[in-house]
């Protein structure tokens, strides 16, 4: 597939001349007339690089470069800005503004495919690593990483946090009666059921640990009402489980889902040792949520009473009596999530 680029001049002709060059050489290419318009058809469809005018009414190209630096979705969109003005004046505006090359009019063909070549060579370069950190991280916290601000997000801190704790009820005596092929053709439809949610709804996976999940919600990257995205991840995770219960039923294996939800303060940052760094979330809060999905049934979700006080009036709740868990001196109020209220 070949890579798109986006010429940015208020000049038709220009626009004409650069785009004609480009498409000879074997390049997808879109134009746009205003920084305006660029940044909207961006926003749509990213490209694989910009050649950005500097002169142009309304955003100029130093405009444009700014805020594609400043959002996390365009922080690494390779911008080569282009100018009639005075090269070496401009180039430095052009680096400021985060440029990561610059071209003068007129342009030089030769010099024009060079810089677009390399350019596109260090992308590619940067969607593999990105593509690898995703393995391991949020897109977001990936991306973030990759544009160097990941010190700043994985340096130890405090934060308020909602937790997730899932596992599955049945699972020891499923993986004692089943072949290791089975245990694992489980696993894996239950990991993509469950690790699709999790993204959806903004969550960072701390970990699976064979059938137990752990999601939190609000760190890396704060969320507006990350409770109410932990409790609708949760509802749909359940939903989302039913078809692989039902399935291996059939087969003679009784699963289920149980999960535990608790809001509070966690120590957050990133562990382990070099080569392998994990990102985790610490303290009470991750206990409770732990110890509310060990006392939930199959098909159960438990939560703590500032979750349940977040989403009343949105959610149905049953209260369950304080609730007596391992690691805590005093019972816990609890309550039981049993779906959204009927606003009808």
């Amino acid at each position: 597939m070949s890579a798109r680029i986006l010429v940015v001049d208020d000049t038709p002709q220009n626009v004409k001349l650069l785009a004609d060059l480009l498409r000879v050489k074997g390049y997808e290419v879109g134009t746009a007339s205003s920084g305006e318009q660029a940044l909207a058809q961006i926003s749509a469809e990213p490209p694989d690089l910009v050649l950005l005018d500097v002169m142009m009414p309304g955003l100029s190209g130093y405009d444009v470069c700014r805020r594609l630096r400043d959002d996390p979705r365009t922080a690494l969109l390779p911008v080569v800005l282009v100018t009639a003005l005075d090269a070496h004046q401009e180039r430095v505006h052009g680096i400021e503004a985060g440029a990561d090359d610059f071209l003068s009019k007129p342009i030089n063909q030769p010099e024009l495919f060079a810089r677009v070549k390399s350019l596109l060579r260090i992308k590619c370069l940067q969607d593999e690593r990105l593509a690898r950190l995703k393995g391991f991280f949020t897109p977001v916290l990936a991306e973030a990483i990759l544009a160097g601000d990941g010190e700043r997000l994985l340096a130890t801190h405090r934060r308020e946090v909602t937790v997730v704790f899932l596992d599955l009820r049945g699972f020891t005596p499923f993986a004692e009666r089943a072949t290791p092929d089975e245990v694992m053709e489980l696993l894996h439809a239950y990991h993509a059921a469950m690790g699709r949610l999790v993204l959806a709804h903004g969550g960072t996976l701390e970990r699976f640990a064979g059938d137990a999940i752990m999601v939190f919600f609000n760190d890396p990257v704060p969320l507006e009402e990350p409770t109410r995205e932990a409790v609708a991840m949760t509802l749909e995770m359940q939903r989302a489980f039913a078809p692989i219960r039902d399935a291996w039923q059939a087969r003679g294996h009784a699963l289920a889902l149980g999960a535990g939800i608790a809001r509070g303060t966690a120590t957050l940052g990133a562990i382990g040792f070099e080569g392998r760094w994990d990102y985790a979330a610490i303290g009470s809060v991750t206990n409770l949520a732990a110890r509310l999905c060990a006392e939930a049934g199959g098909g159960e979700i438990l939560v703590d009473q500032r979750v349940a006080a977040e989403v009343e009036g949105f959610a149905d709740l049953q209260r369950t009596g304080p609730l007596t868990l391992k690691g805590f001196s005093q019972p816990v109020p609890a309550f039981r999530l049993r779906g959204w209220e009927d606003r009808a």
